[in-house]
């Protein structure tokens, strides 16, 4: 028979990740995040070469550089992400310059406004890890890590945003919200 063990969680991440008096702070966190996604996305979304019918180049102009990352002792691109660029990518990267563009764009707009903040942040997580695997540094650790910060925190970190009201609506796949017949939650 085996016993039924639950560790604790430490206080302080208790009070970082869960008490809403740490709202306020992954406010900052999570509008400073979403306005850098949204300037991306919204520069994007406005240039030929990422979006509408002449999009594309933009993708492989990046795609190009990040190939030729590859080889060395030490190379920036690993192998097998070289292979996934050069064969998915680049085929089709009029498809992946609209996902970029829009994608940044949302993901701004939803951490902004604070709107299903956790599965924002991953999504921007997700294309911070891309751009680093393509050899790209710039601002992308910083992003990475601040959305660590606010997927770790993603009761809260909408807490002054939508998800306020959003979240117990939907609650999670564990626990249905007021649209699934919930009755107990206050919001």
């Amino acid at each position: 028979m085996s016993k039924n063990i639950i560790i604790e969680e430490s206080p302080v991440s208790k009070f970082l990740f869960s008490n809403t008096k740490m709202a306020w702070f992954w406010l900052i966190v999570r509008v400073y995040v979403g306005y850098e996604w949204l300037m991306a996305g919204w520069e994007k979304i406005h240039n030929p070469v990422w979006v509408g019918p002449n999009a594309g180049p933009a993708v492989s102009g990046f795609v190009q550089g990040a190939l030729q990352k590859i080889n060395g002792a030490h190379p920036d691109v690993s192998g097998w992400y070289g292979a996934f660029l050069q064969n998915v990518v680049l085929p089709h990267a009029a498809f992946w310059s609209h996902l970029v563009a829009w994608g940044e764009l949302l993901v701004g707009v939803a951490l902004i406004i604070g709107l299903l903040t956790g599965i924002a942040a991953f999504f921007g997580l997700f294309m911070n890890l891309n751009y680093l695997l393509a050899g790209t540094v710039s601002v992308n650790p910083i992003l990475f890590t601040l959305s660590i910060g606010i997927i770790l925190a993603w009761k809260i970190a909408g807490y002054v945003g939508f998800d306020f009201f959003v979240l117990p609506a939907l609650g999670t796949p564990w626990h249905g919200g007021k649209l699934f017949g919930r009755k107990d939650i206050v919001a």
